[in-house]
């Protein structure tokens, strides 16, 4: 019986905790939208992968 996911809700946290540093803010509205369009465009990659087997 196949699985129909209907809504996919994705939470992303940026942070450089592991060289010390503290998380903060890009700067600017621009850096803000290539993050989330990275984002976006390697979840879509995977699912399409995923869709591939």
């Amino acid at each position: 019986m196949p699985i129909i996911v209907d809504e996919v809700v994705i939470s992303v946290e940026v942070t450089n905790q592991a060289s010390g540093g503290k998380a903060s803010a890009p700067s600017s509205t621009d850096d803000k939208q290539s993050i989330v369009a990275e984002c976006v465009e390697r979840v879509l990659d995977i699912l399409a992968q995923r869709e591939e087997r």
